[in-house]
């Protein structure tokens, strides 16, 4: 492979192959050197998350569709499901989504999760990062059908799309407390099904009113299958974007994805088997305390 400079210019020109090539190795923790040339990028991302048949790869479907209509270029990242035995994706969601395959305009890669409660995968801001170097006018993020726990969307996408079905009625008060929060546009998707146009109203009247400081959230009612009011998740789309507070909403963004990535980092010297190996020994002895172990184990890593 070219060198970091020729290899970074090749994704910045549009090189596909080399753009796939690149997400291998940063998820194979082996692009460092290429992740410091990485020029500034204000480009937005859009993530769309929600509970397992949602429908979110229709939905990613459709978008392109639309975007592809306005002569943009589309990168779609698709986090899957982990196998317990590989560790790769098991979903494979550009199978669902091939009718892009030869399109010069859509990138899609899927990636394991691999085991990550958040719904993404370990070096998400990474390979985030470079997609941003390609030449995207529009780049989708789908995390993992984990449910709630997948709300880790919120610290890297600049736009939350939050799919849901008409049957999530009943359990709408306990996902307020997590997907919930972090909508930015609601999608009521297979809303050609009984109860749809109810859970939609009361999707909206959880949104606060326009005395507080919150956001009212825009409830869209999609059969992502057909196509349809996909446009309208779009434009609602394009729409916070442009009204966000750009500085403030970019702060945070960058706060959270630097606490994350100094947290990944200072845990590269951290294994499983050796810390196994470890704690046989230690747990043999009468005195063996948890807590006293993990702080010396800690003290260990610090001053090594």
């Amino acid at each position: 492979m070219a060198n970091e400079k020729e290899q970074l210019q090749q994704i910045i020109d549009g090189d596909f192959k080399t753009l796939a090539r690149t997400i291998s190795l940063v998820e194979n923790n082996n692009a460092d050197a290429l992740l410091k040339l990485l020029p500034t990028s204000d480009k937005k991302i859009i993530g769309i998350t929600g509970p397992p048949g949602a429908g979110k790869s229709t939905l990613v479907d459709g978008l392109i569709a639309e975007y592809i209509k306005e002569q943009k270029k589309v990168g779609v990242l698709c986090i899957d499901p982990s196998s317990a035995f590989s560790r790769g994706a098991i979903l494979g969601d550009r199978i669902r989504m091939n009718r892009w395959h030869n399109n010069e305009n859509v990138f899609i890669r899927s990636l394991a999760s691999r085991g990550n409660s958040g719904g993404l995968h370990p070096t998400i801001i990474e390979i985030t990062d470079v997609m941003k170097a390609a030449p995207f006018d529009e780049i989708i993020i789908e995390t993992v059908g984990a449910g709630q726990t997948e709300i880790d969307i919120a610290a890297l996408a600049d736009t939350t799309v939050v799919v849901l079905v008409p049957e999530a009625g009943d359990d709408i008060q306990m996902m307020k407390a997590g997907l919930m929060e972090i909508a930015d546009v609601f999608v009521v998707n297979k809303s050609d099904r009984d109860g749809a146009i109810k859970f939609a109203h009361n999707l909206l009247s959880m949104s606060p009113g326009p005395s507080t400081n919150y956001k009212i959230v825009p409830v869209i009612t999609t059969v992502a299958t057909k196509g349809t009011n996909v446009e309208d998740v779009v434009g609602n789309i394009k729409s916070h974007q442009n009204i966000t507070d750009t500085t403030k909403k970019k702060v945070n963004l960058l706060t959270e994805k630097a606490y994350l990535l100094i947290q990944q980092k200072r845990m590269n010297d951290v294994s499983k088997i050796f810390l196994a190996e470890e704690i046989n020994t230690a747990c043999t002895k009468e005195d063996f305390n948890l807590y006293r172990f993990v702080e010396s184990y800690r003290g260990r890593l610090l001053f090594n």
